[in-house]
């Protein structure tokens, strides 16, 4: 079926309503003002779109819509895929407060906007009253054809970026070659410099630590060999004068016990005086002055601090701003490889041209088959004779859409030259030519819910009457909704809902409700006639029913 139910509170001027559809065609009528599209836009809400305050109905706080539907078999994936409970019943809910804060659900799971949009898109597919203004629209019109022929651009649109953004860094690269150039030669230059040091991580630690025991190599020998002289060289030295004090008490010892500990402890320390000569004596032999070695280490440290100075650094960062002056250097090599970039353009160029030439084909294999379709249905719209043309033409340049230009080309009679649909005169065949391709292109697609507002405006008459059997036949395999001000419309309708309003504590609200029997044919003869109902009226509504229209 499609759109089961739908349930408003606060939203404009309905305070409440819950409002029960059936399947087939069904119509909405109405005075003027009463707000006829007020479903519709109830619908359009729960469905996805723009929220703001301005639906809140007046002296209340917020709006609450929500629209039950028969769950299309397209629709579980979708539902599956977002982590919603995927039932043959789909509840979608929508509300808006004051402060222009919008809350969604989706079967009682809190839900986005845009999910909300991209479940709506498989529910209805509606046609607005001002849906001629798009056909002086190129990219509707291309979008027209493009749904016709089942034609996705989504891929194009990414190749197309992609090729664009191939091209502006190949121009960027060649602009800036120049520059890039200099830029290079300076960086090689400094690395030349610096490489001519080669400094190494922690060399700078090194250096220092070598050249203060170079140039301190004096110093620290004549401390060794100091302190060999009074531990060994010397009459009376410190290890001679251990050996005596420890022969005393061990001569005695034998006599006193406590004379044990002390034994021990210079047994200990001749041991430790002995080790620390072998260690001097070992230090001085190894010990060389190297004034050489030290002028060598004088030179090397000065060249690290004039670097420094230099590029503004400390010492030890000479390592690291080489390695990254390397890789700066890298990367310029990579950016200016013009090679590489025409090679990623032209590949990416080649893609693009390869998808559009494929959305090319689509397309002009379904601009006669539309166009046929349009112009048959236009028969029956009081443009009998007329034609529709859809005209492809190749662009001057290829483009995110592709590579040619769709217009739409009218001619409204038998004996016109087709014109381009911006340049027809006439608002009703503006209209006209909107409704047949709304009827044309919704037999296409497989939202279970059709809905017309006010696309039969500016039409009237016979005309009137075959939109109302047009509408009817798209109503025995879709749900149609269509809200009209046409009695020949209303007549051919299955359904026949009237919006109605009324004054209650100073405020205007509507009323939806459904009309049968003599309800019903109050209504069509009001459309008829006017509010003063006569016999005439009321005898042609009833035979307009019987008939349908």
């Amino acid at each position: 079926m499609g759109l089961k139910r739908i349930a408003l509170r606060d939203f404009v001027i309905v305070s409440e309503l819950e409002l029960d559809l059936d399947s087939g065609f069904s119509v909405l009528t109405g005075e003027t003002g009463a707000g006829k599209s007020i479903l519709i836009d109830a619908l359009q809400l729960v469905t996805g779109a723009r929220a703001d305050t301005g639906v809140i109905r007046e002296g209340a706080t917020r709006t609450d819509v929500s629209a039950e539907f028969d769950t299309p078999a397209q629709v579980f994936p979708l539902l599956q895929d977002a982590g919603f409970d995927a039932e043959d019943v789909l509840l979608l809910r929508r509300t808006v407060d004051l402060q222009g804060k919008s809350r969604a659900w989706v079967n009682g799971s809190p839900a986005t906007a845009q999910q909300l949009r991209s479940i709506g898109e498989q529910l209805l597919d509606i046609h607005g009253q001002h849906a001629w203004q798009s056909l002086t629209r190129p990219d509707a019109v291309r979008g027209l054809l493009d749904a016709y022929a089942k034609v996705s651009t989504t891929t194009l649109n990414a190749l197309w970026q992609t090729w664009r953004q191939s091209q502006t860094a190949l121009s960027d690269a060649i602009a800036k070659q120049d520059s890039l150039q200099r830029e290079r030669e300076r960086l090689a230059w400094q690395i030349g410099e610096v490489e001519k040091l080669n400094p190494q991580p922690q060399e700078w630690e090194e250096l220092n630590t070598s050249h203060s025991r170079l140039s301190n190599g004096q110093a620290l020998l004549d401390a060794a060999q100091g302190a060999l002289q009074l531990l060994e060289d010397e009459d009376h030295n410190a290890l001679q004068q251990l050996h005596a004090a420890l022969q005393h008490l061990q001569s005695q010892s034998h006599l006193e016990a406590d004379f044990k500990g002390p034994i021990e402890v210079l047994i200990s320390s001749v041991a430790q005086v002995e080790d620390t000569v072998h260690s001097l004596r070992a230090y001085a032999r190894r010990t060389e002055l190297d004034p050489e070695r030290l002028a060598e280490l004088d030179e090397r440290l000065s060249l690290w601090v004039s670097l420094a100075r230099r590029y503004k650094r400390s010492p030890e960062e000479l390592p690291s701003l080489l390695a990254s002056w390397k890789t700066e250097l890298l990367q310029l090599d990579a950016a200016s490889d013009l090679e590489s970039l025409q090679s990623r353009e032209k590949k990416a160029h080649t893609a693009y041209l390869a998808e559009a030439k494929s959305i090319s084909k689509a397309r002009a294999k379904a601009a006669p088959l539309l166009a046929q379709s349009i112009t048959q249905a236009m028969q029956g719209l009081g443009m009998q004779g007329g034609q529709f043309q859809v005209a492809l033409e190749a662009s001057a340049q290829p483009m995110q859409s592709g590579l040619e230009e769709v217009g739409f080309l009218v001619a409204g009679h038998a004996g016109s030259t087709p014109r381009p649909v911006s340049k027809v005169a006439s608002g009703g065949e503006l209209s006209r030519m909107a409704l047949a391709i709304a009827v044309t292109t919704s037999q296409l697609g497989t939202a279970p819910t059709l809905i017309f507002d006010e696309v039969d405006s500016g039409v009237g008459g016979a005309v009137a009457q075959t939109v109302g059997r047009l509408m009817r036949q798209l109503g025995i395999d879709r749900q149609v909704l269509a809200v009209t001000h046409l009695p020949q419309v209303a007549a051919c309708a299955d359904h026949h809902l009237v919006v109605a309003k009324k004054m209650t504590d100073a405020q205007t609200q509507s009323t939806v409700a459904a009309v049968r029997g003599e309800q019903r044919v109050a209504e069509i003869a009001r459309m008829l006639g006017g509010e003063k109902l006569s016999d005439t009226t009321l005898a042609h509504a009833k035979e307009m029913l019987q008939t349908g229209a």
